[in-house]
């Protein structure tokens, strides 16, 4: 489990699907020869900290991540950052768009 509490099995599986940030689409550097708008972050697309599931759990930049901060997605993706950036319910990836028609929801434990 990493310091976000994340499960390395999920850990794994959320970096291999997301080599690019989820929301703008930037190819992602290493933390050493990037900077905040290449270099991943770790996302609750839907912010509550307790959904850690491959539905909430994804990676996108740092730029992407601050001005997210704890917005609503839809309100966020309203923002003027993502109306500069090109930034749509249509240009996100997949993960963010099943989220956005069915937003991940906490599982109470032995559900």
């Amino acid at each position: 489990m990493n310091r976000w509490k994340i499960p390395a099995w999920l850990e794994a599986e959320v970096r291999a699907r997301d080599v690019r940030c989820v929301y703008c689409g930037v190819v992602f550097t290493s933390p050493t020869a990037g900077t905040r708008r290449t270099v991943a972050t770790w996302e609750h697309i839907v912010n509550d900290a307790r959904i850690v599931t491959p539905a909430n759990i994804a990676r996108c930049c740092g730029s992407c991540n601050a001005s997210k901060g704890t917005k609503d997605l839809r309100a966020w993706l309203s923002s003027s950052y993502c109306r500069k950036r090109g930034i749509t319910e249509d240009t996100v990836a997949g993960v963010v768009r099943r989220a956005i028609l069915a937003p991940p929801e906490l599982v109470p434990p032995g559900a």
